[in-house]
């Protein structure tokens, strides 16, 4: 009995600390999904993209990607991810900013490691609104 009241009390204190938003853009054609999990102190972020050619686009192949791994609170209302791309030198680097409504993405030049065609993770300065 007390092994149990011990795992529930651990599964309850642990939901509590732990906090999950999503956030989802659809712009045309283009849909931007963003997972941030925060434990603590810890982010983990996941990001995953699905891009139909628009109409000024129509020459391009559609294309999906994602990206996940640790973030770091870099603001109050500030976090960054950097996950290092297979095989190369690099980094490919999310910044991503929060607000009561959303999240604004931008991405360093060397995701381009992780996105092909006309995928990217950036929001281009439109903010990804949260799901609530």
């Amino acid at each position: 009995m007390k092994k149990t009241l011990f795992c529930f009390a651990m599964l309850l204190s642990g939901s509590v600390i732990a906090a999950t938003d999503h956030y989802i853009l659809r712009d045309g054609n283009h849909v931007h999904h963003l997972k941030i999990t925060k434990l603590n102190d810890e982010y983990n972020v996941a990001m995953d993209v699905d891009f139909e050619p628009n109409a000024n686009e129509k020459d391009s192949n559609p294309c999906s990607a994602e990206i996940s791994g640790e973030a770091k609170s870099t603001a109050d209302n500030k976090i960054t991810m950097k996950k290092h791309s297979e095989g190369e030198a690099t980094f490919c680097t999310l910044d991503i900013t929060l607000s009561a409504t959303g999240a604004k993405v931008e991405q360093s030049k060397d995701c381009d490691n992780f996105v092909t065609g006309i995928c990217h993770f950036t929001s281009e300065g439109k903010e990804i609104p949260k799901i609530k």
